[in-house]
């Protein structure tokens, strides 16, 4: 039986006779006809794992800050444009909503119909809900992260009885460099909604995405690539730079290697990598500079980073070291956590931070995410628990010659306090 061909032309019939397929299947008896391949080993899955197909359980869902947070760290927020244009419109028109969940299941964006929107919020299908397949059983987000390919499920296709006036579609997004799961995109409606296309149309907007982040890593290797040039032209024997993935973007005396293998706590100084064997790394804008020879000596002293507040606007950190000397402009907020970090080399916790910058201690998912994102490229000279400048770095500021010109833009109360201390007599 073609389920999704039969429920577009009578989604009724469909829909009763895949209630008595999934009983007479639950009951062990011979079922009138065989459930779909990947939904009879899904259900196989649930059998075995001791889901309640008559009680659905459902886990606490995550705090708002937690949503908050996981979104401002998940690389599907990149992506979000591309399924918002492909999925939305259309999945408005036809009563669907589109629900984005990570790797861990856990929904972290829902959009569509409002209508259709309250009546998965009765099902549990809300912000923060834990939609793994051994959690709710087989359902459109679960199940595509559990077999990794796009899958339709309808009606009583899902094994927990709850869902079974519920259709969805949903297709697994992936890293397009390493093939690690990152989410799925789901397009969810009430039965009547069931569309044979939806499949197909979910599986290709998914493809779209992962094409845009196989994209912004080519312009991220391109951009570590000019960084990389000068530093390499200036170093004798062999030596390449790579992203913090282990990604090459350039190399110097020695044949290209697409990729190295990186330990997951990587620091400046000498190290041996299964591919080339003793190394000396150093940290550059975006990535790292790796000398591949036995003799090559790390090079010493300390690194010395400055940071330019002097413009009104296009604030600047550069770091001089070993591998040379690169420069960065600094968004606003980086440039404001930043200078509280020099202001501090004793360092300040997330919350410290999160009350000098927004007033509110509280805040500290906002700021845990935005030092994530400086320590991306200054990972080698930030330490954490408290944030703070490493010990052995350098740090200079250059401030504007009116101390009421410092960072202009900024509210923080810290830095106003700061302009104050600094022009008072």
């Amino acid at each position: 039986m073609d389920v999704t061909h039969l429920a577009a032309v009578d989604s009724t019939r469909a829909a009763r006779v895949l209630s008595e397929v999934r009983a007479a299947r639950l009951a062990g008896q011979p079922a009138p006809v065989s459930p779909r391949p990947v939904i009879e080993r899904s259900w196989e899955r649930m059998l075995r794992g001791g889901i309640d197909p008559d009680h659905d359980v459902r886990a606490a869902p995550l705090s708002r800050e937690e949503v908050r947070r996981r979104r401002e760290t998940s690389v599907l927020r990149h992506v979000l444009p591309v399924l918002r244009e492909g999925l939305l419109a259309a999945a408005d028109v036809a009563h669907h909503i589109m629900v984005v969940a990570d790797e861990d299941g856990r929904v972290l964006w829902r959009e569509g119909s409002p209508q259709v929107l309250r009546k998965a919020d009765g099902l549990g299908f809300e912000l923060g809900a834990d939609w793994r397949e051994d959690v709710v059983g087989t359902n459109g987000v679960g199940t595509p992260a559990v077999v990794r390919r796009p899958v339709q499920v309808f009606a009583s296709e899902h094994f927990v009885r709850s869902l079974a006036d519920w259709t969805c579609a949903g297709a697994p997004l992936t890293d397009p460099r390493d093939g690690r799961l990152l989410g799925v995109v789901d397009v969810s409606g009430p039965l009547e909604t069931m569309h044979p296309a939806t499949l197909a149309w979910v599986g290709s907007v998914a493809k779209l995405a992962e094409a845009r982040l196989r994209e912004m890593h080519t312009e991220s290797l391109e951009r570590l690539r000019a960084v990389a040039a000068p530093v390499l032209a200036r170093l004798g024997g062999r030596g390449l730079v790579v992203d913090p993935d282990g990604w090459t973007a350039a190399v110097s005396g020695m044949p290209y290697v697409r990729r190295v293998a990186l330990p997951k706590s990587l620091s400046a100084g000498r190290i041996r990598l299964p591919a080339l064997g003793p190394c000396s790394v150093e940290p550059l804008a975006g990535g790292w500079l790796v000398r591949a020879a036995a003799d090559q000596p790390v090079p010493q002293g300390p690194a010395r980073i400055v940071l330019d507040l002097r413009p009104a606007r296009h604030w600047s950190v550069e770091v001089r070291g070993g591998a040379g000397s690169w420069v960065r402009e600094l968004s606003p907020r980086h440039a404001e956590l930043l200078f509280l970090l020099a202001a501090h080399r004793s360092g300040r916790s997330a919350s410290g931070l999160a009350g000098d910058v927004f007033g509110d201690p509280a805040r500290t998912v906002t700021v845990r995410a935005e030092m994530s994102r400086v320590r991306r490229y200054l990972g080698a000279f930030l330490e954490h628990r408290p944030y703070r400048f490493a010990e052995e770095v350098e740090v200079e500021v250059l401030l504007p010659a009116d101390p009421r010109d410092l960072l202009p833009h900024s509210t923080a109360p810290a830095v106003s306090r700061q302009r104050g201390v600094e022009a008072a007599p």
